[in-house]
């Protein structure tokens, strides 16, 4: 049986198992330079609920009633090009269906002999490249200086954190529980980490952030970023990663941060790691570098089963995860 997972309905909140719907999916047949392959690990990741939206953005919406597509770790089952040959393990966006086509450019080889096949779905893929690319690009860190990151437990923020640290800065993480905060800190080098569900998240940042925020990679956005812009710094520099506290939120509208940027000139840029395809190769070699050496490392969260795909992706909303969210479809 090969099965897949279709958006039913478009949420206007936060998603649930009535937006979804697991069908058995039609059988598969490779063309002319395509390959056949079957899942093994399916990311589930923030931006993907944009994507449930019918509404105008930097990616094309999901089509209902069409398989949800995303980041995927396979194996190649069957190939018509010269590229891949059967028990290739591949990694692309692609269809949350078991076995599915893909287009020889749409995937590239993972070389199981560098770690972990996963990786590449994480601190080797799109969250690891995000982390690079958003903190020393926009964020321009220099020594000496402090970081502040939110989301600090996440795929994303937990690399961010690790790179701060490498480059010579004073870290601050901000998460959602002790284990995550402790995380921060005793694995990620941070030099301090904030509960914001346990404390006064403006009282700890002043605390921790005496000389004030230099650089700000924001994850999450809300009423955490609102206690954050009071402490920048002249010429401050905020990477605008993501909003996941907004979400889920229908015209979600917080405190006016204008007066704030105005005040420490700081500057403030939006991004997704696309914007930076032509560099890619410049941020795999340095993360790449920094695993192997043991400056960087990683967690991950992983479910199984490939009924278990969207309560995967419902886990986002609730930071259940550490590091990188991830499903087991099956076994290479």
């Amino acid at each position: 049986m090969n099965r897949e997972i279709q958006l039913i309905q478009r949420p206007h909140a936060t998603p649930a198992h009535e937006h979804f719907h697991i069908v058995e999916a039609d059988a598969q047949q490779p063309g002319n330079d395509e390959v056949l392959v079957q899942l093994l690990y399916v990311s589930v990741d923030p931006y993907m609920r944009g994507r449930m939206n019918d509404a105008k953005s930097y990616v094309a919406p999901f089509q209902l009633h069409e398989p949800i597509e995303g980041g995927v770790v396979a194996q190649v089952v069957e190939s018509n090009t010269e590229a891949f040959s059967a028990g290739d393990i591949v990694t692309g966006s692609l269809p949350w269906r078991e076995v599915t086509v893909a287009s020889a450019d749409s995937i590239r080889k993972v070389d199981p002999s560098l770690g972990s096949v996963t990786t590449s779905l994480g601190i080797l893929g799109m969250p690891g490249l995000t982390a690079y690319f958003g903190l020393i690009d926009i964020g321009q860190p220099k020594e000496g200086e402090t970081l502040v990151v939110s989301g600090a437990a996440g795929a994303v923020g937990s690399t961010v954190v690790q790179i701060g640290k490498i480059l010579g800065c004073h870290v601050v993480g901000i998460a959602g529980s002790d284990d995550k905060t402790s995380y921060i800190v005793n694995e990620l080098g941070a030099d301090a980490a904030i509960n914001y569900k346990a404390e006064d998240v403006a009282d700890s940042l002043q605390q921790f952030c005496p000389n004030g925020v230099d650089i700000y990679f924001d994850n999450v956005g809300g009423q955490i970023s609102d206690h954050v812009y009071p402490l920048l710094n002249k010429f401050a520099r905020i990477t605008q990663c993501g909003a996941i506290a907004s979400y889920n939120v229908p015209n979600d509208q917080g405190p006016r941060i204008q007066m704030h940027l105005i005040k420490s000139s700081a500057t403030i840029k939006g991004f997704v790691v696309g914007d930076y395809r032509n560099r890619f190769k410049e941020g795999f070699e340095h993360l790449s570098t920094w695993l192997n050496q043991g400056k960087l490392t990683y967690e991950e969260t992983i479910h199984e089963g490939f009924d278990n795909i969207p309560d995967a992706f419902f886990g986002l909303f609730e930071g259940n995860n550490t590091g990188k969210q991830l499903v087991k479809v099956a076994s290479s």
